[in-house]
């Protein structure tokens, strides 16, 4: 952090002030775990790695951290002393300046630039202001600048209206909604004191910010995702603690919108980070967006959100060894990196692969370091190669030489848990990270993204309680990583033990229940509030995605209660990962072994194809086809037809899908071509259509 000069006793005195009220306030910030959720059952502690340990042990925010607040704080205020501190005002606000430096005249802003020679004079008078102004000043003395500039930030408000929940105030000074770049606007945190807070009181952060659109699908809602960036006088970071959030500059503002429970994404952190996963802390809050010139008032207001840690590589997050640009050779070369799958949506830099097509990753975006030196991308492209040759290869479960070699089990074991439980629409190809620091193999994590989870989607039979989720492939591919370790009868074993120990503890009914009851506890009035601004809970469909139409708040969270209970019955059972711990000497259900199909092989050819539309919408709808070997086994399987209503496939999964024109060819997927007498297996896809959408004759050939 930049050194200051020495500041006036007024000025000291005030900062003092202010750094006493942000350690008060962090002392008495609760834990972010959900209160009253059971502790951890004696053994789920599992997998993880000393980084995700020091990610999930720090929930709390410390004198450290208050002490990198009232550093920030003053950083913001340099030498110049404002009578006013930061806040919210109604009406008026009147500002006198004062500063530290001797012989000297006080130049100002109020349209976000830094003041020069040529910006007013402060006249000696105070400043008044009746909309929302970042006010900038710097002493000078003659034409040039002395001294550390200083900012405060003034938020004109019409309202004030009582939450029980903390408050995010972003204003941009009447600039508009942002699009993907960052856009200057002024941030204000409102943490309650005594139950209640609201616009009038005093922000427990107030600070220069930048903030951007984010997500994908989620960018299209009204109610949508926010970046947001806490930025000093030189728009470089500025750490502040957040809600008893450990400092930092980075955050993201999401806002469950699909999840009309509003709690799914915090129910997954908070049980990953207990099964020994790191996942992001975050707190429920409600946010005011002002993107105009009036004041902040309720037609601002946009509902519940989480404030939510970035996923980066630093001290209080995913605290790996910080690779530097000279960092060229072995053995700092190694470490630490952090990677995501991002199905059609990576951004650079990203790894490619080599190999068939039909088995490669795409869509692997590196995400630390920042920059990537070109040593650095090779090193770690060859690594991931290596690891991805010897899971494809004939000795790929070896216990010595094979995937255990470069992988963290454990985690992966855990990753896949949280992934079928959760039947996250998104799991394994979006959003879904992993990391590997110095010396060490490749962990599973951090969680991340989970709003479309437990019957919400419905998009790829996300909605159904019963099937495997790391099955749902999508061509083209991002990885297939999972269903290769499910080929493995041992890997299989070792998450059916997980599952097992886990259901008499952490992942039993009653625990399960009593995490979502303390979740949704303190969020009654807030979600009451949350539904009147976004009236959609009797809506079906949002975007693509199919919801509860329940409707009230409370019959949202009784159904993703009652989904979460018959997924876990469904995995307790002997299609899921009932039945005894033993490693069988055949493989077990997984990506190799068809769905189960009929009992009895059905006459006639090599194999037949049925066709069924499980949901439909305006211009849309979602098929499945079902391939069922004939009176013998098949090795590859391909199904042809030809739409009669102009018809066209968007997307598909577990199988490869070309078109041309009407007729559309469908080629089995590397894992489920071969097909036991009589088995079954499945695919499907969305479509576009106008008008009719008639069910199209299949013709089935295998080999």
């Amino acid at each position: 952090m930049r050194l200051t000069a020495p500041r006036t006793a007024a000025a000291t005195t005030i900062l003092r002030m202010a750094g006493v009220a942000v350690l008060v306030a962090a002392l008495l910030t609760p834990n972010s775990a959900p209160a009253g959720a059971e502790p951890p059952a004696a053994g789920d502690a599992h997998g993880g790695s000393v980084a995700a340990d020091r990610w999930a042990g720090r929930v709390a925010t410390t004198a450290a951290d208050a002490s990198a607040a009232t550093a920030s704080a003053a950083d913001l205020a340099g030498d110049i002393a404002f009578s006013v501190p930061s806040g919210t005002f109604q009406n008026e606000v009147a500002v006198s300046l004062s500063t530290t430096v001797s012989d000297a005249q006080i130049r100002y802003t109020t349209d976000g630039r830094p003041p020069t020679a040529q910006s007013p004079l402060y006249p000696g008078s105070p400043l008044r202001f009746t909309r929302t102004t970042q006010l900038r000043a710097q002493a000078f003395v003659g034409q040039t600048a002395s001294g550390a500039p200083g900012t405060a930030l003034y938020v004109a408000r019409g309202s004030a209206t009582t939450h029980d929940l903390p408050l995010v105030v972003l204003d941009s000074y009447g600039a508009g909604r942002p699009g993907r770049e960052y856009i200057d606007a002024a941030a204000m945190i409102f943490d309650p004191a005594g139950g209640t807070t609201s616009l009038a009181g005093a922000p427990t952060v107030a600070t220069r910010a930048g903030f951007h659109l984010r997500g994908q699908s989620s960018a299209t809602f009204e109610k949508a995702p926010y970046r947001l960036e806490f930025r000093d006088n030189e728009d470089d970071d500025a750490d502040y603690p957040v809600l008893g959030m450990p400092a930092d500059s980075d955050w993201v503002l999401r806002g469950p919108f699909t999840d009309k429970a509003l709690i799914r994404e915090a129910f997954v952190y908070d049980l990953g980070r207990e099964m020994g996963l790191p996942a992001p802390r975050y707190r429920f809050v409600e946010l005011y967006l002002n993107t105009d010139a009036t004041p902040v008032g309720a037609e601002d207001y946009q509902g519940v959100y989480m404030i939510v840690e970035t996923i980066k590589n630093s001290k209080n997050r995913l605290d790996l060894k910080q690779l530097d640009e000279d960092d060229r050779t072995l053995p700092k070369i190694t470490g630490g990196y952090i990677w995501k799958f991002e199905w059609m949506a990576a951004e650079e830099p990203t790894l490619p692969c080599t190999g068939a097509a039909s088995t490669c990753w795409n869509y692997l975006e590196v995400v630390d370091p920042s920059p990537l030196q070109p040593e650095q991308r090779d090193w770690l492209r060859n690594h991931i190669q290596a690891f991805h040759d010897v899971l494809h290869s004939a000795n790929f479960a070896d216990p010595v030489t094979g995937y255990r070699a470069y992988l963290d089990v454990d985690s992966f074991v855990d990753r896949l848990v949280i992934g079928e439980l959760s039947r996250e629409m998104d799991s394994y190809i979006r959003s879904e990270y992993f990391y590997k620091d110095r010396d060490t193999k490749i962990f599973a994590g951090p969680l991340w993204d989970f709003d479309l989870s437990f019957g919400v989607g419905g998009f790829f039979q996300n909605d159904q309680a019963a099937g495997w989720q790391y099955q749902q492939l999508r061509q083209p591919l991002a990885n297939d990583w999972y269903t290769q370790l499910m080929r493995d009868p041992a890997f299989v074993d070792q998450v059916r033990a997980r599952w097992q120990s886990l259901r008499r503890g952490l992942l039993s009914d009653a625990s399960l229940q009593a995490r979502i009851d303390a979740l949704a506890a303190p969020l009654t009035n807030g979600a009451q509030r949350n539904f009147q601004r976004w009236p959609n809970l009797t809506t079906r469909t949002i975007g693509f995605f199919v919801t509860s139409t329940s409707p009230t708040w409370q019959g949202q969270v009784q159904d993703m209660r009652d989904w979460m209970l018959r997924r876990a019955a469904w995995l307790d059972s002997t299609a899921g990962w009932g039945g005894p711990i033993t490693t069988p000497t055949t493989p077990p259900p997984g990506p190799t072994t068809p769905p189960p199909g009929p009992t009895t092989p059905p006459p006639g050819g090599r194999c037949t194809a049925t066709y069924a539309v499980s949901n439909q919408w305006p211009g849309g709808f979602q098929a499945e086809v079902r391939v069922t070997a004939g009176p013998s086994a098949i090795s590859n399987w391909t199904v042809t037809w030809t739409f009669a209503n102009g018809q066209a496939v968007t997307q598909a999964w577990n199988a490869t899908v070309t078109s041309q024109g009407a007729a559309v060819t469908a080629r089995n997927a590397p894992f489920n071509g071969s097909l036991a007498a009589g088995a079954s297996t499945t695919f499907g896809f969305l479509g576009s259509f106008a008008g009719t959408n008639s069910t199209p004759t299949l013709t089935c050939t295998a080999s």
